[in-house]
């Protein structure tokens, strides 16, 4: 049987099949492969334990997800203050994992000052974004988001007290996730979503309500490559006097030469994720980071890879046991 995974529990998969929603296990050999098992995979199984893992279209390792067609990236406006280097976080995440991504601004029954929707539409439009202004309080925008999300899996992420679960309610009210107010004294929100999971709002629309996304940090590639997650940056990076420039003091940087053009906060963004990347830069050049992968693609469908030293093993045994079958015939 084939379905998608809902949820995950410990070590209990909820496989949705049809109309129906399965707890399984995981087969003995992807566990010991380490085979990736996450919210969104689309399995094969046999008697409620999962036995393969069918190739994914779009994947996010952190938080994991797979099968995703779109981010949405939740922001409010006020309670708390909209921060815009978090939210070029997101987008430079979404980029990363080359996945659509929408912006959606909520909590417009606070108050939408002309200026912060003009900085915020000079800025994100010019990028590509489909922007959208919603209150979840009073149901403003919610048909146009609604819209924006019919037909596909949507990976759900935006600080805690933004009004994530509030918005899903508003989208579907039979749904009522639990939410919690913004603290009054921190002005931030409390997580309410402990684990991934896929929530139909309706027969053809999927989200997915998962943790994780506010602890983002770019220490996972080499500071080079932090602008191509710039789309703003990375128009005149390629008109630099050197390839590894980095725009920060460097000599015949035209991205300094444009910074005028480039809007602060999104200058800003890209520094800081430049000193995370620089982490992992360190990381590389004096630990190592590459490992073998557990896994492989054989006729379409991923299998456990076994380790070159266990697959010399067996070749060892397998020849002790050929030498001793034919020393036994020789003294026969």
């Amino acid at each position: 049987m084939r379905g998608q995974i809902y949820k995950i529990y410990s070590d209990s998969y909820f496989v949705k099949s049809g109309d129906n929603l399965i707890v399984c296990k995981i087969r003995e050999v992807l566990k010991k492969s380490k085979t990736s098992v996450i919210t969104g995979d689309f399995v094969i199984y046999e008697n409620d334990v999962i036995t393969e893992i069918l190739p994914r279209k779009s994947f996010i390792k952190r938080p994991a997800v797979a099968n995703i067609s779109q981010m949405l990236v939740v922001s409010a406006l006020k309670q708390p203050e909209l921060d815009f280097h978090q939210l070029n976080r997101y987008c430079a995440f979404a980029k990363y994992y080359k996945i659509p991504a929408i912006l959606c601004f909520n909590k417009e029954d606070l108050g939408l000052d002309d200026s912060l929707q003009n900085k915020i539409i000079d800025i994100y439009s010019n990028l590509g974004y489909k922007i959208l202004f919603t209150s979840a309080a009073q149901k403003i925008g919610i048909e146009n988001l609604a819209q924006a999300l019919s037909g596909k899996t949507t990976a759900l992420c935006g600080n805690s007290g933004v009004g994530k679960s509030s918005l899903i309610n508003a989208l579907n009210p039979s749904i009522n996730l639990r939410t919690k107010a913004v603290s009054e004294k921190s002005e931030r929100g409390t997580h309410t979503t402990r684990h991934s999971e896929i929530i139909e709002l309706n027969q053809n629309s999927k989200i997915i309500d998962t943790p994780g996304f506010s602890n983002l940090r770019f220490d996972f590639l080499l500071p080079k490559d932090v602008d191509d997650l710039f789309d703003d940056i990375s128009k005149y990076a390629k008109d630099c006097k050197y390839s590894d420039c980095l725009h920060i003091h460097e000599d015949g940087c035209a991205v300094l030469k444009h910074i005028e053009k480039i809007d602060k906060t999104r200058y800003e963004s890209y520094l800081e994720f430049v000193n995370e990347a620089f982490e992992y830069k360190e990381k590389v050049k004096y630990n190592g980071t590459k490992t073998e992968s557990r896994q492989k693609f054989r006729n379409n469908r991923q299998v456990a890879k076994i380790s070159e030293k266990k697959r010399q093993s067996s070749r060892n045994t397998f020849k002790q046991k050929l030498y001793k079958e034919l020393d036994e015939n020789e003294n026969e």
